[in-house]
């Protein structure tokens, strides 16, 4: 994310308060990063922490996205729902 963003990483560790060598090591997969430092970049990136960490591929940034999310999620009820109606 951070390189789709044209960002550096002393531009993260700035803004986040994470050593810039400590973000190295995260990238380069030398360390983990602990809770701390996933809750600060998730809310850099405006990402959830499960975004961030792989659990999801969708990343929901504000209300809008969650209301875009949750109509889509509908959408695919409603055609599980009329294929069960049909069975």
């Amino acid at each position: 994310m951070r390189e789709d963003r044209d960002l550096r990483q002393v531009d993260v560790a700035q803004a986040t308060g994470i050593d810039q060598k400590t973000l190295s090591n995260y990238e380069t997969g030398r360390t983990n990063p602990d809770s701390y430092a996933i809750v600060r970049l998730a809310e850099f990136f405006g990402v959830s922490c499960d975004y961030l960490l792989g659990v999801t591929d969708r990343s929901i940034r504000d209300a809008e996205d969650a209301l875009r999310e949750l109509e889509e999620i509908k959408g695919r009820i409603a055609v599980v729902e009329r294929f069960l109606k049909r069975g």
